[in-house]
């Protein structure tokens, strides 16, 4: 489920956290913090697809509703049914593997605020242009629903203000998981068959090192950081240390650890990482800044031979 990508932004949150509170942190609780960190985005891909039995719910308590009416409308009495019998609504929230996984998290919209807060997102999601095509068109191919399925995700669920509101209260890091949790929902509706079960992605791929990676990443920073602190001041030399940009700093000593103690990941992708993370993390131009550091010390390093990648073209 998670890209490198994510997982390091996940350090650099955790590393941020750590140095602005004066590092008073031991290793072990920044990797116990790192941890839950993870755990909790994984728990947010869980509430976002157990969304869509929500809106359902919603659209079926306002068909009921309506039935009920003192004078009901022919339309009331017989209602256009096509959002709440959509085959991968149905797939979704009737996967046990997802039923197990939520109730084993304790992951659920159980609550009245919730029905509420659902009411209302799937009435502003009957406005849209998406929503009254699709409730238009009778033709049942699976491959409709699909389509439907992803762009309702992401116009009325992923764009809701409303849920927005709520992952931002439940974590000060949910607002920065959304994008990729979101990617990972449209990646499992897209993944949904017409005759198999829905699965859940899991949280890492089977056999993968990518939560190795991202511990490493913590300790490798941590312990070195007087080291890497040196290395920065000394090749930005022109600058003084305090006016160096506090994640500009630490994206640094990431980048430092990653070139130094991850012989497999290419120099190139290091620097261009922490280039990339750097555009939505810290100053306008901070990439430049930290893109000439790199570079210089990547220099240094093969000079001095610190440099060890396995595999071919890693050394650039």
């Amino acid at each position: 489920m998670l890209n490198r990508r994510h997982l390091r932004i996940k350090v650099l949150q955790i590393l941020y956290s750590f140095y602005q509170n004066g590092a008073s942190k031991d290793l072990s609780h920044l990797q116990k913090e790192l941890t839950i960190s993870l755990e909790r985005m994984y728990d947010m891909y869980l509430y976002l697809l157990l969304a869509f039995e929500q809106m359902v719910g919603a659209a079926e308590n306002r068909i009921e509703d309506r039935r009920k009416k003192i004078r009901p409308t022919r339309e009331d009495l017989n209602p256009n049914l096509r959002f709440v019998k959509n085959t991968v609504f149905a797939k979704v929230g009737k996967s046990t593997a997802l039923q197990s996984l939520s109730k084993h998290r304790k992951v659920n919209w159980e609550g009245v605020e919730y029905q509420e807060m659902f009411k209302k997102m799937f009435l502003a999601s009957t406005e849209t242009e998406n929503y009254c095509l699709y409730m238009l068109n009778e033709d049942p191919m699976f491959y409709n629903d699909v389509q439907f399925a992803t762009h309702y995700f992401k116009e009325s669920i992923a764009n809701s203000t409303i849920l927005q509101h709520f992952f931002e209260e439940q974590s000060i890091y949910w607002a920065d998981d959304l994008d990729l949790c979101c990617s990972m929902v449209i990646k499992s509706l897209k993944s949904v068959g017409p005759e198999s079960p829905f699965t859940p992605l899991p949280l890492f791929k089977e056999n993968d090192d990518e939560a190795e990676f991202a511990h490493g990443l913590v300790a490798k920073t941590i312990q070195h950081d007087q080291e890497y602190e040196g290395l920065i001041a000394e090749t930005a030399s022109n600058w003084e240390k305090d006016r160096i940009a506090k994640m500009d700093m630490i994206l640094l000593k990431m980048g430092i650890a990653e070139l130094l103690n991850f012989p497999s990941i290419p120099i190139s992708v290091t620097l261009n990482e922490c280039i990339e993370i750097s555009k939505f993390y810290s100053t306008p131009k901070s990439n430049i800044f930290i893109n000439g550091i790199l570079d210089n010390l990547v220099a240094k390093f093969k000079e001095e031979k610190r440099l060890f990648k396995t595999g071919r073209g890693l050394l650039s």
